[in-house]
């Protein structure tokens, strides 16, 4: 692999690939091209050819890529040809949601902990894990092995569970609170927040009694 620099928007891209690589082996597809999968993602094929190119040379000119070996390859630059060993704080709708998803998930990031700070939850089951208590979590993570930590509470909590998952010595934070949290720099962390991505949404509404062609006031 490149001793290259990666950026961000790079490596958000390739998790789409990925998809798409999966679904083309659902469908016995063998090879691809650069031109097919741009035409798959609204992506310029130059883009695709470039972000793959900063990992190494995986395809063939004229040929293209062999489907199977660009997921492996991608897998193990996304380092997911390997278990990684996830916990969950929060067990409650989207906490459960989540619990659901990654069960039936191929993938081999795995939600093995959940936890919770309410009596009410905890000792519950949530797809044959047992909600654990926070005063559980930091031996936990270390017991396990566990490298991310998701966070599923409401905003006031957040940032205290993100202080204890930093404790514990977790590597990486996906936050679905509606919260800005602080934590070290060695800590990577990725927000999820929903009424943020609605509001985004909301931009790009036409207005009551607008057009969607401004040129029409013309």
């Amino acid at each position: 692999m490149k001793q290259t620099k990666i950026s961000e928007a790079v490596v958000r891209r390739l998790p789409v690939y990925l998809q798409v690589l999966n679904e083309m082996v659902n469908r016995e597809i063998q090879t691809v091209s650069s031109q097919d999968l741009g035409t798959k993602l609204d992506l310029n094929p130059a883009q695709i050819r470039k972000d793959l190119a900063y990992f190494g040379e995986f395809g063939r000119k004229g040929v293209g890529y062999d489907v199977v070996y660009l997921i492996e390859k991608i897998r193990q630059i996304l380092k997911v040809d390997q278990t990684i060993k996830v916990a969950l704080v929060g067990a409650g709708n989207l906490g459960h949601a989540l619990c659901n998803y990654n069960k039936y998930s191929k993938d081999n990031m795995q939600i093995t902990a959940v936890f919770d700070v309410h009596p009410s939850k905890i000792g519950t089951s949530i797809n044959n894990l047992k909600v654990l208590p926070m005063s559980e979590l930091i031996s936990t993570v270390a017991e396990q092995k566990i490298r991310i930590g998701i966070i599923t509470v409401p905003a006031f909590e957040a940032q205290n569970v993100a202080n204890q998952f930093v404790e514990a010595g977790v590597e990486g934070i996906l936050n679905f609170a509606p919260a800005i949290l602080r934590v070290p720099d060695e800590v990577r962390i990725q927000n999820a927040d929903f009424t943020r991505e609605l509001l985004s949404i909301a931009y790009y509404l036409v207005r009551e009694g607008e057009t969607q062609d401004e040129s029409d006031l013309d």
